[in-house]
């Protein structure tokens, strides 16, 4: 079956430089909210309901990796998830994040090490970031050392990197070594209106 292009769905997809990404967010920020509104953007809301199968407990610490303006945060609350941190490169989304849904929020690239120590984490969501020149399969193992043992990890990949950003090698080596534990592997909506899908994802880390 040939593969579905989407690189032509959405302007942000054709920028390659995190400085050009960055730029674009600065000016896109009042305007994204309504966007993804317009563009029936269904990834925070699907990816909350795979999550909350398996995280029962409502009390525990929860990292939005990449949370833009807070549309995870804002449907983790809706499922009653109160302990939630954000991380997100771009400083104009962190600063269009309603007040309310997060104890912490703070710039962070990534691609690099994140400031925390090992464990530290009941669970992580990265939703929407997985995409075109933003985060690459190397921020997975990240994730899974700064979470629990048997904390969850959920999250999208944009249909149109999966293979050619090598998520694809990543998630089945990460199973293979007994990293994780996929619960969950689907094809979502992801962003319906552009015709663009994503890869949703939920594991259990195991260590």
């Amino acid at each position: 079956m040939k593969q579905k292009n989407v690189e032509n769905k959405v302007p942000i997809y054709k920028l390659n430089t995190t400085e050009d990404i960055m730029k674009y967010y600065d000016e896109w920020g009042n305007k994204y909210d309504q966007d993804m509104v317009d563009w029936n953007y269904t990834a925070p809301k699907e990816t909350v309901n795979a999550f909350k199968k398996y995280a029962l407990n409502k009390n525990i610490t929860i990292l939005d990796a990449g949370c833009g303006t807070g549309l995870v945060g804002i449907e983790l609350k809706k499922n009653k998830y109160l302990n939630i941190e954000g991380l997100d490169l771009s400083k104009k989304l962190l600063d269009l994040v309603p007040k309310g849904y997060y104890k912490k929020l703070a710039i962070a690239d990534l691609n690099q090490s994140i400031k925390k120590n090992d464990n530290f984490y009941d669970a992580i969501l990265c939703v929407g970031t997985f995409t075109f020149g933003h985060v690459k399969p190397r921020a997975l193992d990240e994730f899974i050392r700064i979470t629990k043992n048997k904390g969850i990890i959920s999250f999208t990949v944009n249909e149109g990197i999966y293979e050619k950003y090598g998520f694809d090698k990543k998630i089945k080596e990460l199973s293979n070594k007994g990293y994780w534990n996929m619960k969950e592997f689907f094809k979502s909506d992801y962003i319906v209106n552009k015709d663009v899908n994503a890869w949703l994802g939920v594991a259990e880390v195991i260590k």
